[in-house]
């Protein structure tokens, strides 16, 4: 065992030995020109031959190890219990040895920095920063060995544990070393990011700094002189007094933390001292929170806009689920951060790219049109002329007068609807049997099919005529009548949406269960155990039969399950659980609707819905017909209203008929994938969802698999799941946030886009996970997003408010038809509206208030 490494012992292949930080600086320490005080690591072997020593260690980390990370109390005192521990164990001869032979070395009354290396820190995907401790100025044998015991304990401070919990780190398995450093006294010291930590721009590099020692400064404690470099010129400073720095130190310490960057092939976050007038590396660790920037092969600048914010699935997706998706879309993305982008840099080119896709977003989505504009407005994007090589634009600019040329004949869509289905059983019929290559084959080809049906050209007039209509409606009605979002009301129980389907059919399968008062007990269990495990699966089914009208109740949720069992929240990513394979997931909902809901209140809402617009378009004509050409006027709107009625609803299918289609490779793969671990090729069965489907069709070919790969895209997923996506990203990096830019709501009201008319006040219920739903009559579903899985929540809830949406995404599509109040593209809504606060949305004009 090595308990001590010298730095120049240390290099990228001694994380396990000496930590994030301790592996850092030994890289740093052999890099020309890059100056590192010297130094050693008390490696990971000495810490386990302590930690062996420690009584009762492992039991108190089997205690640790079951605290769920919102338990602070429980995790306070025993990581207190473990902290003690430690600290108190007596130091083997031999490592006491090992550290005064180097202290020798170095000089054994100098003053040195302690610092904890912890080996799940100052990782690319997780920095634990701050997580560990340090200690400055401790001289002596005995006061290092007592610092080194102090920070073998800080593994275990209330933090770290809670952070590690958080990000799915095993207690047991994270190892600590220490750094033993020779302390400079400097000048100045601080902190060099060399990608802006506000915008991410990876061209920006920022520069803190203040006299003397910078530990001040890391810690939070004072705010030093700041500088901004681009280009190796100082484009912005601020300093309360005489600058701490030169502009030439400034451009020389960024050009050294250039080079770091290079070498580690990440942003850095740089920790530095200047004695006299050379520059010290104390520490270097990756930039974690920063987004990764979508891959380009040129120096031209790019505009990437989030596919995620546009389909409401922000989560990262697995690698399955990406190619799979990128296999089904026409349009080029790029990969970044588990997420998908379109680059929209070609089409902002040309005058009527620009004109087509700003002007479509600003209806659906504010702050990408704010963000697009404000690059526009810098000159980021190149210009060319019209008619050039700049391509159509991304997504067809709403029609300022006519709707596009189809005839508003329902049967259009009945018969959309019938090849869809029929294209889907054929393909149940043909998938069954086929195993190994032909499997992949098969599938890779079928994608061709699914493509002709999603991208039906009558099938995008369709969708595009009811959207046209609806703006058609609300543009004009507002110019005539001063009546904001007509469309929204005139929308209510459309026929041919079988999203907002979906929900009332809940309702009818609550019917079912209701009058049980066993089974309805036994839901009650399950939805007790889902809340504490976090998945039931579908063995609860079968249990079912053996209750008083469990029969029944099974046979409701399976012939629910038959026709949206595909479906799940985050649907578009093929690795993610269905309700197929999970109906659990689904129970709180019938729970609610039990409670929330008297029998046949399905078939009541539509109807309901369907009354409400009928009385509304009845007024508005009315209206209509008592203006200047108000004949003409009402004509107009009555042929409008016409194809709202008859081609809105449509716009949920294709998608729809998409994760139909979905579901039956998945089941099919997943039943390929059970022969591979058989077969012991693969480990678990989602493995499969860490490969892509090209590389997945070669395993299945050669029965052979790069297990490591499988591994790193694993752990690369989990660092994604922690990031947020932006809506607008630079080839920079840079994170482009718009703003709403509007007057007109109170002051304190949260800003968002109104999507569905009307004014609700409820009690705000903030829900991340549609399984722990517990909505009653008059709450006001709050949320990051909502894709269509989460509308069977939507017919208990009086109002609802994301943080992610647009004019015609799926969650203010089915506001407006079941009536609800509706506010989107709410910044931080589950962080800035608290669950039980009572709330008033303003639906019709775009704001919430908080009002308790």
């Amino acid at each position: 065992m090595h308990y001590v490494m010298g730095f120049e012992q240390i290099g990228s292949t001694n994380l396990a030995d000496v930590g994030g930080k301790g592996m850092h600086l030994g890289e740093l320490s052999r890099m020309d020109g890059i100056r590192v005080p010297d130094g050693f690591c008390v490696t990971t072997d000495a810490f386990q031959r302590v930690m062996a020593e420690v009584p009762s260690i492992d039991a108190q980390l089997d205690l640790l190890s079951r605290v769920e990370p919102d338990d602070r109390a429980a995790i306070r005192t025993l990581s207190a219990d473990i902290r003690r521990a430690v600290e108190g164990v007596a130091m083997p001869d031999d490592i006491v040895a090992a550290i005064r032979e180097s202290l020798a070395r170095l000089g054994e009354q100098a003053s040195y920095a302690v610092r904890s290396s912890a080996t799940a820190e100052d990782l690319p995907t997780a920095s634990f920063a701050g997580q560990q401790d340090s200690y400055l100025n401790i001289v002596g044998l005995a006061a290092i060995l007592r610092h080194v015991r102090r920070c073998w304990a800080s593994l275990f401070t209330e933090r770290a544990v809670i952070y590690r919990c958080r990000n799915g780190f095993d207690h047991r398995k994270v190892r600590m070393a220490v750094v033993v450093q020779r302390m400079v006294f400097p000048d100045a010291a601080g902190i060099l990011f060399t990608a802006d930590p506000v915008t991410s721009n990876r061209k920006v590099a920022t520069v803190e700094a203040v006299r003397g020692l910078g530990e001040a400064l890391v810690s939070g404690l004072v705010s030093g002189d700041a500088y901004t470099v681009r280009d190796d010129q100082v484009v912005s400073r601020a300093a309360a007094g005489e600058p701490v720095l030169t502009d030439a130190h400034v451009v020389r310490l960024v050009r050294l933390g250039r080079r770091i960057e290079a070498h580690f092939g990440r942003p850095q976050d740089i920790e530095w001292c200047l004695a006299g007038d050379d520059f010290h590396i104390v520490q270097s660790r990756a930039i974690t929170t920063l987004f990764p920037v979508p891959a380009t092969d040129d120096q031209e600048n790019h505009v990437f806009v989030s596919v995620g914010h546009q389909q409401m699935m922000t989560d990262a997706m697995k690698p399955l689920g990406l190619s799979l998706w990128q296999l089904t879309t026409p349009r080029p993305m790029h990969e970044a951060g588990g997420r998908l982008f379109v680059d929209v840099a070609p089409i902002l080119a040309t005058p009527a790219g620009r004109a087509g896709l700003v002007g479509t977003l600003g209806r659906s989505d504010p702050l990408i049109r704010d963000a697009l504009q404000t690059l526009l407005d810098r000159g980021f994007v190149r210009s060319l002329p019209d008619g050039g090589s700049g391509p159509a634009p991304a997504v067809p600019a709403p029609a300022g007068g006519a709707p596009a040329p189809i005839e508003t004949d329902p049967a259009v869509v009945t018969r959309l609807i019938r090849q869809s289905q029929a294209s889907v059983a054929a393909l149940r019929r043909e998938i069954q049997g086929l195993s190994g290559p032909t499997l992949l084959d098969f599938i890779l080809a079928d994608i061709a099919e699914l493509k002709r049906i999603l991208f039906d050209p009558v099938s995008t007039q369709v969708i595009m005529a009811g959207m046209e209509a609806t703006w058609w409606l609300n543009d004009h009605l507002e110019e005539w009548l001063g009546e904001k979002n007509a469309a929204d009301v005139l929308a209510q129980s459309v026929s041919h949406n079988v999203t907002s389907e979906m929900g009332l059919a809940l309702l009818d399968v609550a019917d079912a269960i209701r009058p049980h008062a066993d089974v309805v007990a036994f839901l009650h269990r399950v939805a007790q155990r889902v809340a504490d495990e976090g998945r039931e699966g579908d063995g609860f089914l079968d249990e079912l039969a053996g209750l008083p009208g469990g029969r029944d109740a099974r046979d409701a949720i399976r012939s629910y399950l038959d026709e949206y069992g595909m479906r799940c929240t985050g649907e578009i990513d093929i690795t993610r659980t269905r309700w197929s394979e999970n109906p659990a997931a689904l129970v709180p909902a019938i729970l609610g609707n039990i409670k929330n809901f008297e029998p046949g209140a399905g078939k009541r809402r539509f109807e309901q819905g369907r009354q409400e617009s009928l009385r509304k378009e009845q007024e508005l004509l009315t209206r209509l017909r008592s203006l200047p050409d108000g004949e003409q006027k009402a004509e107009e709107t009555k042929r409008m209203i016409d194809r709202v009625r008859a081609f809105a609803g449509y716009r949920e299918y294709p998608k729809y008929g998409m994760i139909s289609r979905y579901f039956v490779y998945k089941q099919a793969l997943l039943r390929e994938a059970e022969r591979l671990v058989r077969s012991g090729v693969l480990r678990e069965k989602d493995d499969i969802f860490f490969l892509r489907l090209d590389e997945l069709r070669e395993v299945v070919r050669t029965d052979d698999v790069d297990a490591e790969l499988i591994m790193e895209r694993r752990a690369a997923f989990r660092s994604y799941e922690a990031l947020t996506p932006p809506r607008v990203l630079t080839s920079e990096g840079e994170v482009v946030n718009g703003r709403y830019r509007r007057d007109d709501a109170p002051p304190g009201a949260l800003v968002g886009l109104p999507v569905s008319a009307g004014v609700v006040e409820g009690r705000a219920r903030v829900v991340v996970d549609m399984a722990q739903a517990d909505l009653d009559t008059g709450d006001i579903l709050v949320t990051a997003y909502t894709d269509p899985s989460w509308t069977p929540l939507f017919v208990a809830a009086a109002g609802l408010v994301t943080e992610v949406g647009g004019l015609m995404t799926h969650g203010a599509v089915i506001a407006r038809e079941y009536g609800l109040p509706a506010v989107v593209g709410v910044e931080q809504a589950t962080r800035l509206i608290r669950d039980g606060q009572r709330i008033r949305v303003h639906g019709t004009d775009g704001y919430v208030e908080i009002l308790a």
